[in-house]
């Protein structure tokens, strides 16, 4: 799963498809080992990875219907939080990903009139990339379905839970 800017396009029947087999294979480990009384080796790493697959599926929808993806999110905001346009390099940078995905991205968000190219001043050769009006609206809107699927989320866990969880987040980043 990514947060970043990059996230590789996968069609929903490729997903499904592998989605399944994930799904029959995880089935046929815990029907193994339920016998056993034991965990098979990895079930954690896949209950994480599951998770974390739900949440991105679920925000995706979320942000579909005001056009825009967890990928280009994370760019408007990478751009929105900048004091002046940002040279493609740099907004790949932050975003975590090389430039010809990043090319690619702000392809996508110029023809939805979310950003526009400028020449960069000091490097002739670089271009930087500037939020639109619409794309600082449609950042804000999105930035709000993130804050209240959160808030979903969070509902779902006990008090305790909640206070747990970003300190149990921070032990698993800091492992990579």
């Amino acid at each position: 799963m990514s947060w970043g800017c990059c996230v590789a396009p996968q069609t929903p029947l490729a997903l499904a498809e592998v989605n399944s087999a994930r799904v029959v294979d995880i089935i046929a480990l815990h029907l193994y080992y339920a016998d056993m009384n034991e965990c098979p080796p990895g079930t954690l790493t896949v209950q994480v990875l599951s998770a974390l697959h739900s949440v991105e599926v679920r925000l995706e929808a979320r942000l579909d219907p005001i056009g825009l993806s967890l990928a280009k999110l994370g760019a408007l905001a990478k751009l929105a939080a900048a004091p002046e346009p940002l040279p493609l390099r740099t907004l790949a940078e932050l975003c975590a990903c090389v430039r010809s995905n990043i090319t690619q991205l702000v392809d996508r968000l110029e023809a939805d009139k979310l950003v526009v190219r400028t020449d960069d001043p000091q490097d002739r050769r670089s271009v930087r990339a500037a939020l639109t009006p619409e794309g600082r609206a449609r950042h804000a809107a999105g930035m709000r379905i993130l804050e209240e699927a959160e808030q979903e989320l969070l509902a779902r866990l006990s008090p305790d839970q909640q206070r747990e969880l970003p300190p149990l987040l921070d032990v698993l980043r800091a492992w990579v």
